[in-house]
């Protein structure tokens, strides 16, 4: 485990230093060179073009504090097919955005279906003045200086990076699911957001006809996960958003047996098969004093809570997008871990 996390840090170092001297990027294989050029704005403008529909998630990522906005857009007379409600399909053309902030925008992520099914990865970084924000370099800049950013540092993910979380869940598009839209918000989650009337939600997906296929439960009985407490239901939501696109029961990790991911098949969001993964498990990455998963009441002695605190890269998790602990998710993980398992 140690090794591949070391290989990893030296190739994406090594792609970072093949890439040239950090700063604009040339648009290559038709990526726009600038945010605006990707139909995020009103031309001329940094005001949202009207079709690109604001959501917010109700379990929230981590990303070292930054405030967070999010936008889709589907092509005129399309709709996603849920016929698989854990792995939403896309139509060709399907765009989101991502904009992170502190006092001011830092950073965009972009992604979009392409006519081959396949998805297009891209970072901007926002200029100084506010105006547009221009494409990153495909290895990222890990040293791209922000002083509203913890440490005066943002680091911008390489495509690499980007790839590592996003092809790891049952589809790439990640925070905009039946179970992060669901109308039925956890209101202990951390972070939690409250929706904006003009925020998509799965009823409104519905009534608008952005989405087909729907099973007729997720209506009927809005996702929710299945837990014993209020506060159970918000760790493992947390754990789902921030860990489940890799660790889940279909992606590259499986051999691990580690299941994050929540499942809304069937209409019950059951949290047994996190649990049974998870509690009194042994680890594949043991620390000092601790070599299970969870140990029920004891936080420090299980290796996820622990890893949670690390920021030593080869420790950490998640391994990519964070500088800084989430002292609140893993205040919220250690108290359900100490009074409730």
């Amino acid at each position: 485990m140690h090794d591949f996390f070391r290989i990893r840090t030296i190739s994406c170092l090594a792609l970072w230093l093949l890439s040239g001297l950090p700063g604009t990027a040339a648009a290559a294989d038709g990526v726009p060179a600038r945010l605006s050029e990707t139909g995020l704005f009103v031309a001329g403008t940094t005001r949202i073009q009207p079709g690109n529909r604001s959501f917010s998630p109700q379990y929230s990522l981590w990303s070292d504090g930054a405030t967070k906005r999010r936008w889709i857009y589907l092509p005129p007379g399309s709709a996603i097919d849920a016929s698989d409600p854990d792995a939403w399909n896309f139509p060709v053309g399907t765009r989101l955005w991502k904009e992170f902030s502190y006092s001011r925008p830092i950073e965009t992520r972009y992604i979009e279906r392409l006519p081959s099914g396949s998805w297009l990865f891209a970072a901007y970084v926002w200029n100084d003045d506010g105006s547009d924000a221009i494409l990153a370099p495909e290895a990222g800049l890990p040293g791209h200086v922000a002083n509203e950013a913890p440490g005066g540092r943002y680091p911008i993910p390489s495509r690499e990076d980007c790839l590592a979380c996003h092809e790891g869940a049952a589809v790439p598009v990640l925070g905009f699911s039946a179970l992060q839209l669901s109308p039925d918000r956890d209101g202990q989650a951390v972070r939690a957001e409250t929706p904006h009337p003009a925020d998509l939600l799965l009823t409104s997906l519905v009534s608008q006809g952005l989405i087909v296929n729907l099973p007729d439960e997720l209506l009927a009985r809005p996702p929710r996960i299945t837990a014993p407490s209020p506060a159970a239901r918000s760790a493992l939501g947390h754990l789902h958003a921030n860990c489940g696109h890799c660790h889940n029961n279909g992606g590259p990790l499986t051999l691990l047996d580690l299941v994050l991911a929540q499942s809304v098949a069937g209409g019950v969001t059951s949290a047994d098969d996190m649990l049974q993964t998870l509690v009194g498990q042994r680890s594949d990455f043991d620390l000092p004093g601790a070599s299970q998963r969870i140990v029920p009441g004891l936080p420090s002695h299980s290796v996820l809570a622990l890893r949670m605190r690390a920021r030593d890269p080869l420790t950490q998790m998640p391994p990519l997008g964070t500088q800084i602990p989430d002292s609140e998710g893993i205040a919220l993980v250690e108290r359900w871990i100490r009074e409730q398992l």
